[in-house]
Formats: C-alpha cells, sequence, structure tokens
C-alpha cells in the first residue's frame, strides 16, 4: 500500500483504506473516497490533485491524499 499522493498520473488504483481523524474519514467517504472504490489521478497542480472518482472530479490537497491508501 502507498498513499494516493504518490501515484501516477492516468493509472487507476483501488482505494485500500482511509486514514486520520474521524471527521476527515467522514469527509472523504461524503466525496467517495471509500475502500473498494476506483481512484485515478487526473493532473497535479502546486501539489494538489485532481481526482476522478466514481465518475466525478474531485480537488484534494496533498495532504488528504496522504491520508487515502491505494
Amino acid at each position: 500500500m502507498m498513499p494516493l499522493a504518490f501515484a501516477d498520473i492516468g493509472e487507476e488504483y483501488m482505494i485500500q483504506k482511509v486514514s486520520g481523524r474521524p471527521e476527515t474519514r467522514k469527509h472523504l467517504e461524503n466525496l467517495g473516497f471509500v475502500a473498494g472504490s476506483n481512484v485515478t489521478i487526473v493532473s497535479t497542480m502546486g501539489g494538489n490533485l485532481i481526482v476522478k472518482v466514481k465518475e466525478a472530479r474531485v480537488a484534494i490537497s496533498a495532504e488528504m491524499a496522504q491520508k487515502i491508501m491505494i
């Protein structure tokens, strides 16, 4: 497993787990970041990520991406 922040652009990965404080995990879960879901990095900009998850594109910070394990 590795954090989503280290994923390659354009590759599809499966989320293994989401860590962090309960409110952080709930926020990410509401955005679609749940274990078993597929996720793809669309692009990076200034360390932040544009991620495709559940047919939606979501912008997350590098700090949040460290909490999503693939």
